[in-house]
């Protein structure tokens, strides 16, 4: 099974966060060994940090046309700055694994299994598409 562990960092310890004070070479530092021992474990996909959300922008389909609003987004309690994806045999790994990781306060993962194509209904044409996709570009 897929896991996405989804890092979130609440609004208030993304606003007093400061690159300058902050020892940036021990927090890479903790990631990677953190990665590298995921990776060791044979259970590492991807991993990825996303942009400020000032950069981003969000599109909400509650009305037709979609509307496009930009970054940052005041409303939001919490921001999600990045993610990894682990591939682990239950649920109870995917948590191991997620409360190892090297993040403090003000932040925290949200666990989401990663739909397989074997979850959705086998008949449908466009399920049979995908995996037709998904194998042609193995």
């Amino acid at each position: 099974m897929r896991y996405m562990l989804i890092m979130q960092v609440d609004a208030e310890a993304a606003a007093a966060f400061d690159p300058t004070t902050t020892d940036m070479s021990e927090a890479y530092a903790a990631m990677g060994r953190y990665n590298e021992e995921l990776q060791k474990a044979g259970v590492f996909l991807s991993a990825e940090g996303l942009s400020d959300a000032a950069e981003g922008f969000r599109v909400d389909f509650t009305s037709a046309p979609p509307v496009v609003t930009d970054g940052p987004y005041a409303e939001a309690k919490e921001v999600f700055t990045g993610f990894w994806i682990i591939e682990v045999a239950t649920r109870e790994e995917a948590e191991h694994w997620a409360r190892k990781c090297p993040l403090g306060p003000g932040t925290a993962l949200e666990v989401r299994r990663v739909n397989e194509l074997s979850d959705f209904d086998q008949n449908d044409e466009w399920v049979t598409k995908e995996q037709e996709w998904r194998a042609a570009n193995a």
